[in-house]
């Protein structure tokens, strides 16, 4: 840890202590040696912040259980690098992860932010196999339009100034903030892809990512809020389009597949509400489904549950 670092890495945690000490111990590894590290502990109720505080060289902020978005947040107000790096307690960085960022927006210095590839891993940290994403080719917010490309959070360095610029993380959003702020950025600043491996994304069973109907909800939401952007340009129109179709074949088919096991095991009220969610956001393609799997719900469920109660 030095008084003047030039990246600032940001950890936050929620009940993630069995990943912390791994995730601070990443950054510790690095080559690149002017970082300083901040874990903001998101009302954590496990022992995630006496992990943290085992390390002298860990500023650890600790604030009530807010959303992801407003936690990043606290990272930057506490932070001090001219860069940020912002990674998941249940993730950790590879050894050259940030000298590889920061040479990139040194040598970039048009480039808002600077982001690589990943690897998968397992809950005990064994690698996965898997074809890591190239990069792609084209307009980055037309192709952000699409889909979430870039997809991990942790191989993304920004420039502080950015922030300063766009503001924070969307604190309305229970999910998705990253891209959000992927696509805030990429209307107006350029970006660059350095396409090397630097982090690990880890599998297991409480990822964010399998909360379908928090993703699907907040997915379609984040494209939505382009529209007014979208709209008076035909390129720009058509990857909004495309991405509503993706998020939708993506999470719908997903939710939908969950929501058949809600009504077997007799989940009544998750499932009442991955069908409202999937209704809303997914009106068209599987969700003609969703009236047969309420029938089956209104009919079957006790009484003290409805449909109205959920919306």
């Amino acid at each position: 840890m030095i008084s003047s670092p030039k990246v600032s890495v940001i950890i936050t945690c929620y009940n993630h202590a069995s990943f912390l000490d791994e995730a601070i111990q990443s950054v510790l590894e690095q080559s690149f040696e002017q970082y300083e590290i901040i874990v903001v502990d998101d009302g954590s109720t496990d022992q995630s912040a006496e992990i943290a505080a085992r390390h002298s060289e860990v500023k650890l902020i600790r604030q009530d259980n807010l959303v992801l978005a407003a936690a990043r947040n606290s990272g930057i107000e506490a932070s001090t690098g001219e860069y940020l790096v912002f990674v998941d307690a249940d993730d950790r960085l590879l050894v050259h992860a940030l000298e590889t960022g920061a040479d990139r927006l040194d040598a970039h210095r048009e480039c808002a932010f600077a982001y690589g590839r990943y690897r998968l891993i397992t809950a005990d940290g064994k690698p996965i196999p898997w074809v890591p994403r190239q990069s792609i080719q084209g307009e980055p917010y037309l192709r952000l339009l699409r889909s979430n490309y870039i997809g991990m959070h942790a191989v993304v360095m920004y420039r502080r100034t950015i922030f300063e610029e766009v503001g924070g993380f969307n604190t309305s959003l229970a999910a998705c903030e990253d891209y959000e702020m992927y696509l805030r950025i990429t209307r107006n600043h350029s970006i660059y892809c350095h396409n090397q491996i630097i982090a690990d994304y880890r599998q297991h069973d409480t990822n964010m990512s399998l909360n379908t109907d928090l993703m699907l909800k907040h997915s379609i939401s984040v494209l939505n809020s382009q529209w007014k952007y979208a709209r008076g340009n035909n390129r720009a129109r058509a990857a909004y389009r495309a991405g509503i179709t993706n998020w939708q074949e993506y999470y719908g088919r997903k939710l939908l597949k969950a929501m058949r096991v809600r009504v077997t095991d007799r989940e009544w009220k998750r499932a009442i509400n991955g069908a409202v969610v999937l209704l809303r956001y997914y009106p068209g393609g599987v969700a003609h489904k969703t009236v047969d799997i309420l029938t089956r719900i209104t009919t079957r469920a006790p009484r003290r549950f409805s449909i109205k109660a959920f919306r």
